[in-house]
C-alpha cells in the first residue's frame, strides 16, 4: 500500500513538505516491520539514545588522528545544535547545506543540524560555485556550514546567489579552531532536540552523475533508520565490535549510510578518511583492524595488489561493493586471496541505499543477489509487464523506501504503477537471483545484436595486462554501433596494435565473438565520479 498519509510535523518552515510529489506519483511503500513512533529524530537516535543504551565509552568516530566516543559525539553535536538555533537562527524545516570531505566534524554538523530539526543537504568538496548554486536554488538554502579549508567556492556561491545568506566555517581537523567551533564551545552538552515527525524530511540527497538540472531526493527521519534496521542488520549483521572503513563521500547516501548511519545505529565505530585512496584504506584497515569495508571494484583491485606486497587485510569480515558493477574476476580473486566474498549490491539515491544484495553464504560471481528484506523486485518491459526468467529488462523495485523528488516533473519518469524504475537493465535467473546487465543507456546495439558493455569489460579485466577499462558503443555507419574499449594497461605493457589484437582475441575466446571490441583505445586513466563509477558518457564525449 502507498503510505502518503503523513504523520505530525515539527517543521515551522514547511518548504519540504509543501514540495513533496503529488500523492498519486509516489511509489508504493511497504513499512511492515519498520514501526517507529510518530515523533522521531534520527540525530538523537544515533547519539543520545546510544549513550543511554550503554555505549557512552565506546568509540564512535575515528578520524584526523583522534578517537571520539559516543558520549563525546553526543556532547559535541548538542553544543553545535545550540549554536545553530541560538546564534544562527535555524528553525525546524530550514535547509542547511554542509560542505566538507569525510571527517568527524562533518558527521557532527550533520547530526547537530538534524537534532535542530533542519533538513540537511550534504555536498561534495569537488563541487564548484555554479554547481553549488544549482543546489542552493533548488532547495532554497539560506545557511551553509563549511570546512574552513573549502570556503572559496561556497563564498563565491553566496555572492552570486539570492538565497544563501550565511556561510559559517567549522574546523574539519581536530583543532576545533573556527567560528562554529568557538561559538559552540561554551554551549551546554544537553540539548532538547526538535521533536520531529518520523515523516518529516531530514535529508535531501542530490543525485550523482547527472547532467543539467540536479534532482533532489527527499528522505524522512524514518528512512535513515530503515536502511540500518533493514540492510545493515540483515545483510551485514553489524555488531558493536565492528569497525567501518570506506571511500564513498558522506555527501552521497551510499557513504552516509555505510560510514555514519550503519555504525552509529549499532554502537560500532567508523573510520573516516578525507583522502580515501586504496593505499590509505589499506593503512587504516591494518591500523584499526577494520571489519567492514565499503568501496568500488577498482579499489578492491588495488587492495588485492597491496596484499601481494604483504598487506594484512585479514581483519575484514565483509567487503561491500556498489556504485559500479563488480566484475567476476575481481570477485574470484578476492575470494581466492581472503577466503571471503565481496558482497555486490545495488542501491539508488532515490531509495537511499542498497535494496538488492548478495549475502554471506549465498554470494556468487556476476550476481547482484536477492532483494533486502522489505523490498521486492521484478524485471519488466516498457509496458511494465513482467519478463520471463532469464530475459533482460528494466529493474523495478518497491519497499519501505522510495523515490520522492523535490518539486520535479521527473518523478513520473522514475515511478510507474507504484514501482521505482532505476534505469538499470537486469535479468532474474530461475533461482530468483538478480544479475546486472547494463545501465539502460549502456546497452550497445551492433548489427542487431544487444551487447552489454559490462560483460565485455569483465572479459577484458580477466586478462592480466588490463588494469581498468570502460566499454561504450561508438557510432558506425555499417553496424549502427560498434563496441569500443578504453583500456588502462598494466605498467610496462606496450600500447600498440599487437596488444590490441591480443586483447581482442582474448575477448573472442572468453565470450561470444560478436561482442569483441572492434575499436580499442589505450588511455592513462578512466574518468570517474567520487563514488568510483566510470563516467562512460565522458568516454563518449571524447569520441
Amino acid at each position: 500500500m502507498t503510505q502518503t498519509n503523513l504523520g505530525p510535523t515539527a517543521h515551522i518552515d514547511t518548504f519540504t513538505r509543501d514540495n513533496l510529489p503529488a500523492a498519486e506519483t509516489w511509489p508504493q511503500l511497504d513499512l511492515s516491520g519498520f514501526d517507529y513512533p510518530d515523533r522521531l529524530n534520527a540525530g538523537v537516535e544515533l547519539t543520545d539514545v546510544m549513550v543511554d543504551k550503554g555505549f557512552a565509552d565506546h568509540t564512535a568516530l575515528i578520524g584526523n588522528g583522534r578517537r571520539r566516543t559516543y558520549k563525546e559525539l553526543a556532547d559535541w553535536t548538542n553544543r553545535i545544535a545550540h549554536a545553530l538555533v541560538e546564534d544562527y537562527g535555524v528553525k525546524p524545516g530550514n535547509r542547511v547545506l554542509i560542505r566538507s570531505a569525510n571527517n568527524p566534524a562533518m558527521v557532527a554538523c550533520w547530526l547537530a543540524a538534524t537534532k535542530a530539526g533542519a533538513v540537511v543537504v550534504n555536498t561534495m568538496p569537488m563541487l564548484r560555485a555554479a554547481e553549488l548554486g544549482q543546489i542552493v536554488d533548488k532547495a532554497e538554502i539560506s545557511l551553509a556550514l563549511c570546512d574552513t579549508r573549502l570556503m572559496d567556492e561556497l563564498v563565491q556561491c553566496a555572492k552570486d546567489n539570492k538565497h544563501l545568506e550565511q556561510v559559517i566555517g567549522f574546523d574539519g581537523t581536530a583543532n576545533h579552531d573556527a567560528e562554529l567551533d568557538r561559538v559552540a564551545l561554551n554551549k551546554p552538552v544537553k540539548f532538547d532536540a526538535v521533536d520531529t515527525g518520523r515523516d518529516d524530511v531530514a535529508l535531501l540527497g542530490f543525485t550523482s552523475g547527472t547532467t543539467g538540472e540536479p534532482k533532489a531526493t527527499m528522505h524522512f527521519h524514518r528512512d535513515l533508520l530503515i536502511i540500518a534496521d533493514g540492510y545493515a542488520r540483515e545483510v551485514l549483521g553489524v555488531t558493536p565490535d565492528d569497525v567501518f572503513v570506506g571511500s564513498p563521500p558522506l555527501a552521497f547516501t551510499f557513504g552516509l549510510g555505510g560510514l555514519a548511519i550503519f555504525p552509529l545505529r549499532f554502537g560500532a565505530a567508523a573510520t573516516l578518511l578525507e583522502s580515501a585512496t586504496p593505499p590509505n584504506m589499506v593503512e587504516i584497515i591494518q591500523a584499526y583492524k577494520a571489519t567492514i569495508c565499503f568501496t568500488a571494484p577498482t579499489a578492491y583491485r588495488a587492495m588485492l595488489a597491496a596484499m601481494e606486497e604483504g598487506a594484512d587485510l585479514s581483519s575484514l569480515r565483509i567487503a561491500v561493493s556498489a556504485g559500479e558493477t563488480l566484475p567476476p574476476p575481481v570477485y574470484d580473486l578476492w575470494r581466492e586471496k581472503t577466503g571471503k566474498p565481496i558482497l555486490d549490491g545495488i542501491g539508488a539515491t532515490e531509495l537511499l541505499h542498497i535494496f538488492i544484495s548478495n549475502r554471506i553464504g549465498s554470494s556468487q560471481a556476476g550476481a547482484t543477489g536477492k532483494p533486502v528484506t522489505g523490498y521486492e523486485a521484478k524485471i519488466v518491459g516498457d509496458d511494465m509487464t513482467e519478463k520471463p526468467r532469464g530475459e533482460p529488462g528494466r529493474l523495478a523495485v518497491r519497499g519501505p523506501t522510495g523515490c520522492r523528488y523535490l518539486n520535479d516533473t521527473r518523478q513520473q519518469d522514475y515511478v510507474r504503477d507504484g514501482w521505482n524504475l532505476t534505469g538499470d537493465a537486469f535479468m532474474q535467473d530461475e533461482d530468483g537471483v538478480f544479475h546486472f546487465v547494463a545501465r539502460a543507456d549502456d546497452m550497445i546495439i551492433s548489427s542487431g545484436y544487444n551487447i552489454a558493455g559490462p560483460e565485455v569489460e569483465a572479459a577484458l579485466l580477466a586478462h592480466e595486462d588490463v588494469v581498468e577499462c570502460g566499454v561504450i558503443g561508438a557510432a558506425d555507419e555499417e553496424r549502427g554501433q560498434i563496441v569500443e574499449a578504453h583500456i588502462v594497461l598494466r605498467e610496462g605493457v606496450a600500447a600498440d596494435e599487437a596488444t590490441a589484437k591480443r586483447l581482442q582475441d582474448h575477448v573472442k575466446a572468453t565470450i561470444a565473438p560478436y561482442k569483441y571490441p572492434r575499436s580499442v583505445k589505450f588511455i592513462k586513466s578512466l574518468p570517474k565520479t567520487q563514488t568510483g563509477k566510470v563516467q562512460r558518457f565522458r568516454l563518449k564525449e571524447q569520441d
